[in-house]
């Protein structure tokens, strides 16, 4: 089986899950958090490099406000309760997004897991947290601006990989493969630079359905796919 290098996920439909059992919304974000320790684990197993959850986006603050400090609730946690399983299977945590806005105490677990794991190398966890890809792209740009401005930087110098530096995501290589559960066909303001030549693969199956069973669906659906990049099937296969 081919095994993607990065794997990006947009975790949806959680509040769906709970409301078709007559639950609260909250109950289906618990249950999503066992497919994040779940989905983690068979993503290290298999060899995966990379894995970035879509955890909760800039759009997610307009929920009410119950669903939002359960969620920083889970969120807390998580940090709390996967420490030593993150620690011990050599994960490096990292996290992207406009973390301010995170509240304090969730700020300072992640903070501290991520310089706690920071030596680690055997996969890199990112957790995506009030993050938005165009707020992303438009601080990447203001920051190349102000280095023309100051003369640091020439015009003629900005490219794909000085613009790619500047991101929140520097330093990762760009998604293989992204997953997005629940069947709905859009990539909701998530890493839409670097998912440029990335593979998609949606299912119907909601977040907290999805475990390693559907992760390898999904991991076999992307070995059968040919990345051409731009190229010919021909001139791949000739090259491969």
């Amino acid at each position: 089986m081919k095994v993607p290098t990065h794997v990006a996920i947009i975790m949806d439909g959680n509040g769906r899950w709970a409301e078709s059992r007559g639950w609260p919304r909250v109950r289906g974000h618990e249950e999503g958090a066992e497919s994040v320790r779940d989905i983690t684990q068979a993503c290290r197993e298999l060899g995966c490099k990379a894995l970035t959850l879509y955890s909760f986006s800039t759009e997610n603050w307009k929920r009410p406000e119950d669903e939002v400090g359960a969620l920083m609730g889970l969120l807390a946690r998580y940090l709390t309760q996967e420490r030593r399983e993150i620690l011990d299977n050599g994960i490096r945590l990292n996290a992207v997004g406009q973390l301010d806005r995170l509240p304090l105490a969730v700020r300072a677990a992640l903070k501290e897991l991520m310089h706690a794991s920071r030596d680690n190398k055997q996969m890199v966890l990112t957790l995506a947290l009030s993050y938005g890809s165009r707020q992303e792209i438009v601080e990447a740009a203001k920051a190349l601006a102000k280095k023309a401005a100051s003369g640091r930087l020439r015009p003629d110098q900005i490219d794909e990989a000085a613009f790619a530096a500047e991101l929140q995501t520097a330093g990762l290589p760009d998604p293989d493969l992204l997953i997005r559960t629940s069947g709905e066909l859009r990539i909701s303001n998530f890493m839409l630079w670097q998912l440029a030549y990335a593979e998609i693969y949606v299912t119907e199956t909601l977040w907290p359905d999805f475990r390693k069973p559907q992760l390898i669906e999904a991991f076999e659906a992307f070995g059968r796919r040919e990345r051409r990049f731009g190229a010919t099937g021909v001139q791949v296969r000739a090259g491969s």
